[in-house]
């Protein structure tokens, strides 16, 4: 399900137990449903997944931003405590903090850096021992009369081939010419890369087609003392790279309830899997969708979407994110088997046969995770239902290329 739109501006690579709070898709019959992705039906004589009793919560609230330096983060647990709890930035640098003595509560031990964004995963345990996982994402306030551009994908990775390079502002842009001149993106072999402006904070760079696999990009970020607003004087000035990995493009046939793999130029068959898409109230988008996010284990809730009580799955495993708004492709262990390959039955997520845990690397789940990185795309079709749209996401390709060349502020 697809109900409340958010640009996606969170590091592409991150991997870790977590909540993912713009979700929705399961089954409306079952007890939980299928959380923001657990896609297949929950089979009516299936028990719902037991849940930890351990209640999280969580400040600042996920996607905030201009977030004050000290004392607004911290965690706390309820009929439980705390294991773990980790704050890094888009480089994987952790922040220190403690968690209390009684497990109720942590925050970091010293102010967080100004004009940065952060990722916070916390995991609590009740007293059988049932985890409970929570993850948000927030970005500190930049100095005054200053802007920050936060960048996707982190320098130095590895991504798919559908990888747009995605540029989110920390202020709204008022000469979005000025700022686009002063972002270079440059691949090699080279290939013509266009800009397209979502709004006023965000700015997108993709070529015509896939980049090409083994395709080397750089983005020379010239921000410093540029003016993007009246007063607002931008900071950076730093180079960032990233390498386009082997090529992976699956197609969904939500009609035939199967994802096929493939890989390299000729789009060879690797495998084909059975999947469960949205029931026909919940429609699963249509379209290219690319692979932003991954989490072994995530927490799906029904409430995040505007959709009241109908599930909330604590540990849904293998959660590969498709847009902001909460389309997932991902794993469902508390389905009927035979749901896979043969109905659509989520709140629009694609789901796979898995096991609990998210540990498997043998499930079609647990294959799918283990064989897909950020950038990866997956072109969904069927014969009904809304092609997504472009800015949910990382999903710029859905757009005709004269449209897209057309969003540039320089032309």
């Amino acid at each position: 399900m697809r109900r409340r739109g958010r640009v996606w501006a969170r590091g592409a690579a991150a991997v870790a137990c977590c909540l993912a709070v713009l979700t929705g898709c399961g089954d409306p019959a079952g007890p939980a449903g299928d959380a923001a992705g657990a896609d297949a039906a929950v089979a009516p004589a299936g028990a719902p997944p037991p849940a930890s009793r351990a209640v999280l919560t969580a400040l600042p609230a996920d996607g905030a931003q201009d977030v004050q330096p000290e004392g607004a983060v911290r965690v706390g647990a309820a009929q439980g405590r705390l294991v773990s709890v980790r704050l890094a930035d888009a480089k994987g640098t952790e922040v220190p903090g403690t968690i209390a003595p009684d497990g109720a509560g942590w925050a970091p031990d010293g102010p967080l850096p100004l004009g940065t964004a952060f990722t916070l995963d916390a995991v609590a345990e009740d007293d059988q021992g049932q985890k409970a996982a929570q993850h948000s994402a927030f970005s500190t306030v930049a100095r005054a009369h200053t802007f920050v551009a936060f960048f996707t994908p982190e320098d130095g990775s590895t991504v798919g081939v559908g990888m747009p390079v995605s540029l989110r502002f920390s202020r709204p842009i008022a000469d979005r010419a000025a700022v686009e001149r002063a972002v270079q993106v440059v691949a090699d072999p080279p290939v013509p890369v266009a800009a397209h402006w979502f709004g006023n904070q965000r700015l997108d760079f993709r070529p015509q087609q896939y980049w090409a696999a083994g395709t080397r990009v750089s983005v020379a970020l010239r921000l410093k003392d540029v003016q993007g607003a009246p007063g607002e004087f931008g900071t950076q000035s730093r180079d960032l790279r990233f390498t386009v990995g082997r090529a992976q493009v699956s197609t969904v046939d939500l009609d035939a309830h199967t994802l096929t793999v493939r890989a390299g130029e000729g789009g060879k068959v690797v495998r084909v899997l059975k999947v469960s898409g949205g029931s026909r109230d919940h429609s699963t988008y249509r379209g290219v969708m690319v692979v932003s996010e991954k989490y072994k284990v995530t927490r799906m809730n029904s409430q995040t979407v505007g959709m009241g009580d109908e599930y909330d799955i604590k540990d849904v495993p293998h959660a590969m994110r498709l847009t902001g708004s909460g389309t997932f492709v991902h794993g469902n262990y508390w389905a009927n088997p035979g749901v896979f390959g043969t109905a659509n039955t989520s709140h629009g997520c694609i789901g796979l046969a898995d096991a609990k845990g998210g540990a498997s690397k043998d499930t079609p789940a647990g294959w799918l995770f283990e064989h897909t990185v950020p950038g990866d795309v997956l072109e969904v079709r069927a014969a009904a239902g809304d092609v997504v749209p472009p800015q949910n996401g990382l999903n710029g390709w859905n757009m005709a290329w004269e449209q897209w060349v057309a969003g540039s502020a320089l032309r």
